[in-house]
Formats: C-alpha cells, structure tokens, sequence
C-alpha cells in the first residue's frame, strides 16, 4: 500500500468520525456556551453585564438581566435533551436578534473605525454569527432518523 492509500484510508476514519460524533460535540459546545454566560448574568459577575443595560434601558436591569441569564440557561440545558431541542432552538433564535442591538443603539462602544474596526465588545457580537450558524446544524438534526431514538 502506498501513501496516498494510507492517506485515504487514515482521512476516511478520521471524517468519519466527525460526520458521527460533530452535530453532538456542536450541540454539546452551544449548551456549555449559554449555560455557562447565562449563569454569570443571575450572579452578577457577567462581563455583559453592563452592555445588557446600556442596551436594554427601557427594562430595570436588576429584573432583566437575571431573566436573560436564566433564559440562556434554559437554551442550554434544551439542548442537552433531545425532546427540548426544538423548545431550546425557538428560545435561541428569539434571543439573538437582541444580541446585535448594541451594534444599532450603541455603534460607539461597538466599533473602532464603523464599520470594520470592532471593539472587544464588537467582536462579542459578531462572534453570534457561529452561534447563530450552529444552531443551524443542530436544527437540521431534529427530524434525524439515526437520533431520533436518543436521548443527547
């Protein structure tokens, strides 16, 4: 067997098992992500904290941010179970055009130089992008006959 048959064949096993196990690892990442940045918000120790309210100020942050907080929460612990997933997806995407209203209401704490140069918080925002595209994949699994037996 030459190289590029033992290539082949390593490159097989290896998409392979992507194919299998990518649409869980994704879905397992995007519930870590919104637990976890949900969570910090009902504590009080999220970095968001202060973008949330300067955004939202039409709501008393001390009532909104907790429930965007555990709002996430919930989108993350829906997608660990199968039977929440299609809950969880509606909660994500009823959420995310919220999170690219400071690039709206507040281009100033958004961007550098409008409309490339981005701040820290800029980028924030714009890395929604893979959220949003994520849960894209995941959604395409809902209706899965190989998943649709299990329960992650």
């Amino acid at each position: 067997m030459n190289w590029t048959q033992e290539f082949e064949k390593i490159d097989l096993r290896i998409s392979g098992w992507m194919e299998k196990y990518g649409s869980l690892l994704l879905r397992i990442s995007l519930a870590i992500i919104f637990i976890w940045f949900g969570a910090l918000k009902p504590l009080g120790i999220s970095p968001a904290e202060e973008l949330v309210k300067r955004t939202v100020y039409w709501f008393s942050p001390d009532i909104f941010v907790p429930i965007l907080g555990w709002w996430e929460v919930a989108i993350g612990a829906g997608l660990l179970f199968r039977p929440l997933l299609r809950f969880a997806l509606a909660l994500l995407f009823l959420q995310m055009p919220g999170t690219i209203l400071p690039l709206i209401l507040l281009p100033e704490v958004c961007f550098t130089q409008f409309p490339f140069g981005l701040t820290l918080e800029g980028q924030y925002i714009i890395k929604n992008l893979i959220l949003i595209s994520a849960a894209i994949v995941v959604g395409g699994t809902v209706r899965s006959r190989v998943a649709a037996g299990k329960l992650l």
